[in-house]
């Protein structure tokens, strides 16, 4: 069996600032605005490199590798003096209003072939031409984000239990983040022992992934001072468990296809009845019935009760569903999460959008088997909630 290593490494953190000034989401939950906002609150927050808002084009990548360095050379990111991982925590409140608590691990991932084993997707991933974090990664030499993964190892949560050397927190949104350093030789190899014994499963982060290969590979052949760190990828790693993970539904945004024909063609495959206005409370409806609403230009909403003999041979996913469904018909579909953003994009026609879909979270025991049995789902299937913070741990590819 192919597994993966998993190694601690030499972390830059930054060092006499608030962290609640520093740290942002990921980038590509970030929209111009948000940009703008986290790019105000400090100079360096680290939206100034990892997305920053120079003119699109090379002199803006080049800007960040510099002004990363310069951060070093001023003292606001700091190396660790010795390998280490580190545990992030969050504690929230979920959408059901229990409290919870998570844990998982940074650490640097092998970076394997395509098709090799070891580290897997857990979904089919629509392409992306865009070729900036491969720039951004050229040019800073940096994991600035960690991809998140999945381990299948029994007991991976019970290794991190143990608290370690406190690093910070932030408390955003109503999610307390929570930072903490190992470096203790024998916890170390304990946890890099368990999450490289087993396949860990892409979460989220497929394209940082993809990226990550093809910069190895470019290292392979011309090193431009990443020493070998490059087959290797910064990444969070938690155990693939229903205590360790909250999952929210992505859902559907129609075009290319007016809203009459969409219901049409739905109701061969779902029971129709009328479901009213739309709004955020319909998720708990939609679990209690076991349906899906198909969202009209007006706000109001339709119930899309699966018929019993229509999806035989479908996984028991409603993303496979709506493709099954939709498979023989021309149509456009992009991805959307949360209720009220779907309904103001459907209301407004933006881009174009005709209609829109609401659909359940994919369970825990669905991507468990997902893994064990080697199969994908269809793009856009999970949300994994909440979202990490980018900036309390930088790995860096150069020689410090």
């Amino acid at each position: 069996m192919v597994v993966p290593r998993f190694e601690p490494f030499r972390a830059l953190r930054y060092s006499g600032v608030d962290l609640d000034l520093v740290l942002a989401p990921p980038y590509d939950v970030l929209s111009d605005s948000d940009r703008q906002e986290l790019s105000a609150r400090h100079p360096q927050n680290v939206v100034h490199v990892d997305v920053p808002l120079e003119a699109d084009g090379p002199r803006r990548y080049d800007d960040a590798g510099r002004r990363l360095r310069s951060w070093i050379e001023l003292g606001v990111l700091v190396a660790d003096d010795a390998d280490s991982f580190t545990i992030y925590r969050m504690e929230f409140v979920d959408a059901q209003g229990r409290r919870r608590r998570t844990s998982g691990v940074i650490g640097a991932l092998e970076v394997v072939d395509e098709g090799a084993g070891g580290v897997l997707p857990h979904e089919r991933t629509t392409p992306k031409a865009r070729t900036d974090r491969l720039d951004l990664t050229r040019s800073t030499l940096t994991n600035l984000s960690p991809v998140w993964g999945l381990s299948l190892a029994d007991g991976l949560t019970d290794l991190l239990e143990q608290p370690g050397e406190p690093m910070g927190s932030v408390s955003v949104d109503g999610v307390l983040h929570v930072f903490e350093r190992i470096t203790e030789p024998d916890r170390v190899a304990a946890i890099s022992r368990a999450v490289s014994s087993h396949d860990v499963v892409i979460a989220d982060g497929h394209h940082r992934y993809a990226i990550s290969r093809t910069f190895r590979d470019e290292e392979r052949v011309n090193d431009t001072g990443s020493h070998g760190r490059a087959e290797t990828t910064m990444t969070y790693v938690g155990e693939l468990i229903t205590d360790q993970l909250s999952v929210a539904a992505i859902h559907r945004l129609y075009s290319g296809i007016d809203y009459v024909a969409l219901r049409d063609t739905l109701a061969a495959f779902f029971e129709l009845e009328p479901a009213g206005s739309v709004n955020a409370d319909v998720t708990n409806e939609m679990d209690r019935r076991g349906s899906l609403v198909l969202v009209a230009p007006d706000g109001t909403g339709t119930w899309l009760t699966p018929r019993p003999d229509a999806f035989a041979d479908v996984r028991d996913l409603d993303g496979a569903r709506l493709e099954h469904a939709l498979a023989g018909i021309a149509h456009e579909v992009t991805y959307q999460h949360g209720v009220d953003h779907v309904v103001d994009i459907v209301s407004n026609a933006r881009h174009g959008t005709t209609a829109g879909i609401l659909i359940r979270p994919v369970t825990v025991a669905e991507i468990r088997r997902t893994a064990d049995e080697g199969l994908l789902m269809p793009p856009k299937s999970t949300f994994f909630t909440p979202k990490l913070r980018t900036g309390p741990v930088i790995r860096p590819l150069f020689d410090l």
